[in-house]
């Protein structure tokens, strides 16, 4: 099979081992994957994947199961999925755990599903199972135009939670909306604490959502209302802060690390279930919808990546493996 290699920094689409298939596993011919800044981060050195895990860059994948180990009765040969991955989706062959992979949406292209597992999975993990964010309570989803934060606008919209966003322009601001987020503001434009304290009548959000990390530690602390909970998913504005650990007690705030790579394969398939009961129904009903910017041949893969990493884009840039 072919698959992208990384050789001195760069991509190079050539042939590679097929990746043997064991029980408990499935094998997708792989027609569509996605890039997330995870990838960027591999790729520059900075995020290696977990042991045991492909090396090759990729973290979701779409397209038809081929074969399915001993044990396998979740999908069948013939099926078309998509799934999460810990690695391995820029390749034409993928072998990844039964219980990471669904069956994609009917209403839904392999493209499109391919957008799906990663920024759904860390969503929903995040605020609804981390944060446990309940009917009624409203949510900050910071970098809202991002692949997580389009998804999460959805949910949040679809479950009965007020969502306000920040962003980098007043179009991705706009756009969001279009989502269902009810408000935002362009996080070049100041301190949103002010903001989301008018937004929510003085009380604060219940949960934020940040990809961002120290930078914002602060402010988030301050927008939160008694009893918020913070779930840090990214480290762009710096990985070290102070923490005014008055404010948490006074106000009983959480602080929630979380990542989804390297968790477990039984933790992954029980998010996968989880999107499967919660999400896939208003995937398939046209509800909730993947949102793409941009889909490239995996040939262009080094082109999608700068278009990514440019931060003008809108939801997922999805690469083309197979027709």
């Amino acid at each position: 099979m072919k698959a992208i290699q990384i050789l001195n920094g760069g991509l190079v689409w050539r042939e590679t081992d097929e990746p043997p298939l064991g029980p408990g596993e499935v094998r997708i011919e792989n027609h569509a994957t996605a890039v997330n800044r995870a990838d960027l981060s591999q790729r520059a050195g900075g995020y290696p994947p977990p042991p045991g895990a492909s090396p090759v860059l990729g973290l979701e994948c779409a397209g038809v199961v081929t074969a399915v180990g001993e044990g396998v009765s979740r999908v069948a040969a013939g099926d078309e999925v998509c799934a999460l991955l810990a690695g391995g989706g820029y390749a034409e062959t993928v072998v990844v755990p039964a219980g990471q992979v669904l069956q994609k949406p009917a209403t839904l292209t392999l493209e499109e599903a391919a957008a799906i597992p990663e920024v759904f999975a860390t969503a929903y993990l995040n605020l609804y199972m981390e944060a446990r964010l309940a009917r009624g309570e409203c949510a900050l989803i910071h970098a809202g135009a991002s692949g997580v934060g389009t998804a999460a606008i959805q949910m949040c919209a679809a479950f009965g939670n007020p969502v306000f966003v920040t962003a980098g322009s007043q179009d991705k601001i706009d756009r969001c909306v279009e989502f269902g987020a009810d408000a935002g503001m362009n996080r070049h434009e100041g301190d949103f604490t002010e903001t989301i304290r008018t937004w929510t009548d003085g009380r604060g959000a219940d949960v934020i959502l940040d990809p961002v990390g120290g930078a914002y530690l602060a402010a988030n602390l301050a927008s939160l209302a008694t009893d918020g909970r913070l779930v840090i998913i990214g480290l762009l504005g710096g990985a070290r802060t102070e923490v005014a650990l008055g404010t948490m007690m006074v106000k009983r705030l959480r602080i929630i690390g979380s990542t989804l790579r390297a968790r477990s394969i039984a933790a992954k398939a029980t998010v996968m279930d989880a999107l499967k009961e919660r999400v896939w129904p208003l995937l398939e009903d046209g509800t909730i919808r993947p949102v793409i910017e941009h889909v490239y041949p995996i040939e262009e893969v080094a082109d999608a990546h700068e278009r990514t990493a440019g931060n003008q884009t809108v939801g997922k840039v999805v690469l083309r493996v197979r027709e």
